[in-house]
């Protein structure tokens, strides 16, 4: 029997279904999503691709899941009530937070509000200090009050002021709440991000507690989704840091999985870069409601120790900070702006078009979709430019308003006194303008050129807008895989399991004991493959990689570096510290020779690794679409103005490469190939588009 992948991406839009079978046919569908419950969109859509293909349910051995689920929780402030526990005099560290504000000079900036109400945190009489010494016990009157104090929440955070060197009280605290509060999920900093900085550890805490519920409901209604439909294989998600999980374990510790459906792209275009001999590329993703943009540099992508949700939309800049609630988790570095094909368009105070961040969604959609929109976005202009099928999308399954679209387009033309076509370029440009600050911020304001990189561009969108953004980066050529439209579903079948172990080792390299570090390390590593091996990993399949946390002494930021020879000894240590020593000049500009540089946090990761190729050696997409019309008009802009542009499937690149204007249609994406640039297809079905001018 043949035995395929199943990999699910929900979006703000879409939810992106794929079966990856064994011979690298790939089955997709695309079907609205449902954010009233995103899990029954998953349901509709499988039942139908399982129906329309004639594979069952037994034949699926592997189900993985991007899901943004966690995100949206925070967003919309959806989550749970939680009350906080932390130390006697630290009741406010959430307000408190780092001072730090993403816009400097905005004196009407105002900071999210915390998750957890003042009247719902509360202290509780302990110290342990830094060095681990108990100052003060626990004093457990007090927490069995404040268990009663306690009855009418639904989570509850504790985080201990130096819990990351001795996490015995936080576990008494946990036992007294589990004791007086039976089903209540209890967090605990200690066990989740056992590391310095009561801040970051507090807000970690809280945001994992606020969401947990919920992710806990999500997975296990998905869960019953599944096995009514018959599928039994286990469920999968995607973490931040790119790889997956098992759904239990996730849903335990969301955190991880705040950054799911993006990171799942990164990894799938890091994956393919590998395959192809692509070690750089700019990764880009157009989505309806946001885009986003990563770097592969080297063949591996940039991690971030921690990220922010909840606030602006981030642009991807770890100097930029201070915007939303802060998570400690490991994340793929990803510069995401509100710009997606569903960004509403709109006319700001000055009499100028803006676009995003607010957008349509799913409900009700751009004002094409004939779901009830009434406000132009971004597809609705790239429909009156002649970019997309003026008919449908999907492969005819989503009907288009074409005059619906023409009528909130004109509106806002009308108020500007500009034309219909005019209008609709504009906010196409305004919106490659906004995606322009995701793409800068991961190359040229890191000092990388972004001339020297490919595009690499998915998502429902992205073949649209990738020519015109390749041009004002300078790039020359651009790569758009098969599945464009769901490859962060593809991205989630190339994934690995991965679990991580973390402790906090605060010690300065000229003060190191070699043999304790080089046992913590240990300790680590057997954690990490012990976790490995529950998930049905034999010894062969189970992959350890450690790496640590280093700052010079007295800096406040810190940055992962790999360790990847253990036991340490003094050469080992001295190429540690040189290393750290290049990254901390890539990243900030200088170098410190004559400060010492010591350990924050020690990590394992553990990594299964099945027998079977992740990646296939090529994808064969089987999904039969009406062919596209032979040619319609499209505008190139006040240079090109409007050309009858060649209307084509993938499948007819093949062969020498064609100039354009082009326009290539498929059921889950459109390329809009540019005048000045040719198109092609390569050995593993990816469209070549490079510049010829």
């Amino acid at each position: 029997m043949a035995e395929y992948r199943l990999g699910v991406d929900i979006g703000g839009t879409f939810t992106d279904i794929v079966l990856l079978g064994d011979d690298g046919a790939l089955f997709n569908k695309k079907i609205l999503s449902t954010p009233d419950d995103y899990s029954r969109a998953i349901e509709d859509g499988v039942r139908e691709l399982l129906e329309t293909t004639g594979i069952t349910a037994a034949e699926i051995g592997e189900f993985a899941h991007g899901t943004t689920v966690a995100t949206n929780a925070i967003i919309e402030r959806k989550g749970v009530q939680v009350a906080l526990i932390t130390t006697d005099g630290f009741r406010d560290v959430l307000e408190i937070a780092r001072f730090r504000a993403p816009r400097l000079y905005d004196v009407g900036f105002r900071k999210p509000e915390p998750l957890v109400e003042r009247r719902l945190r509360f202290t509780v009489p302990e110290r342990i200090t830094a060095a681990g010494m108990v100052d003060k016990p626990l004093d457990e009157e007090a927490m069995v009050a404040i268990a009663a104090r306690c009855a009418d929440v639904n989570a509850v955070a504790i985080c201990f002021l130096n819990a990351y060197v001795d996490p015995r009280h936080e576990e008494r605290a946990a036992a007294i709440l589990q004791e007086h509060l039976p089903g209540i999920p209890v967090t605990r900093s200690s066990e989740l991000v056992p590391q310095i900085q009561e801040y970051e550890r507090t807000s970690t805490a809280v945001v994992n507690a606020y969401i947990r519920p919920v992710i806990e409901r999500y997975a296990a209604r998905l869960e019953e989704r599944l096995a009514g439909i018959g599928i039994t294989a286990p469920v999968n998600i995607m973490q931040s840091n790119g790889g997956v999980l098992p759904a239990k374990v996730a849903a335990q510790k969301p955190i991880f999985i705040i950054e799911s459906g993006p990171a799942a792209g990164v990894v799938g275009a890091q994956r393919l870069g590998e395959k192809l001999d692509i070690p750089d590329c700019i990764v880009f993703d157009m989505g309806g409601t946001t885009a986003k943009a990563s770097i592969v540099a080297d063949g591996t992508f940039a991690m971030a120790p921690e990220t922010e949700v909840g606030g602006d939309a981030a642009l991807g800049h770890r100097m930029t900070q201070g915007g939303g609630y802060v998570v400690q988790a490991p994340t793929i570095d990803i510069a995401e702006v509100g710009a997606g094909g569903g960004s509403i368009a709109w006319i700001d105070s000055g009499g100028g078009i803006q676009v995003g961040p607010h957008s349509a969604g799913a409900a009700p959609g751009p004002v094409c979709y004939g779901q009830g929109g009434t406000e132009a976005t971004v597809t609705d202009a790239n429909l009156l430019l002649g970019y997309l099928n003026p008919d449908a999308l999907v492969g005819g399954e989503l009907s288009l308003d074409w005059e619906g679209a023409e009528k909130a387009v004109t509106a806002l033309g009308d108020a500007l006194c500009q034309t219909l076509t005019d209008t609709a370029y504009g906010i196409h440009l305004i919106a490659n303008a906004r995606m322009m600050r995701a793409l800068s911020a991961v190359s040229s304001e890191r000092g990388l050129d972004p001339a020297r990189f490919p595009l690499l561009a998915f998502g429902g969108n992205g073949g649209v807008h990738v020519c015109n953004l390749a041009e004002a980066l300078g790039s020359k050529r651009v790569l758009v895989p098969p599945a464009a439209g769901l490859f962060s579903a593809v991205g989630l079948l190339f994934a690995e399991t991965e679990h991580q172990c973390i402790r906090a080792y605060y010690n300065a390299f000229d003060e190191l004991d070699l043999a304790d570090c080089n046992a913590a390390f240990a300790a680590l590593t057997d954690e990490a493959e012990g976790l490995v091996a529950t998930d049905g990993y034999g010894p062969g399949q189970r992959r350890i990689a450690c790496s640590a946390e280093l700052k010079y002494v007295g800096q406040n930021t810190a940055l992962p570096l790999p360790v990847p020879a253990l036991p340490l000894d003094a050469s080992g240590l001295a190429d540690l510290a040189e290393a750290f020593a290049v990254a901390h000049e890539a990243t900030f500009g200088y170098r410190s020779d004559g400060e010492s540089v010591q350990f924050v946090s020690l990590k394992a990761v553990g990594r299964g690794a099945s027998d079977a190729p992740r990646i296939p050696d090529s994808i064969a997409l089987k999904r039969d679409t009406p062919p596209p019309a032979a040619a319609r008009k499209a505008y190139f802009g006040p240079d090109h103005g409007w050309i009858e542009t060649a209307v084509v499937p993938r499948a007819s690149l093949e062969g020498s490469p064609q100039a354009g204007p082009l326009i290539v249609e498929e059921y889950d994406c459109t390329t809009v190939v540019r005048p000045g640039w040719t198109a092609t297809l390569d050995g593993w079905s990816n469209i070549v588009i490079e510049r010829t001018d």
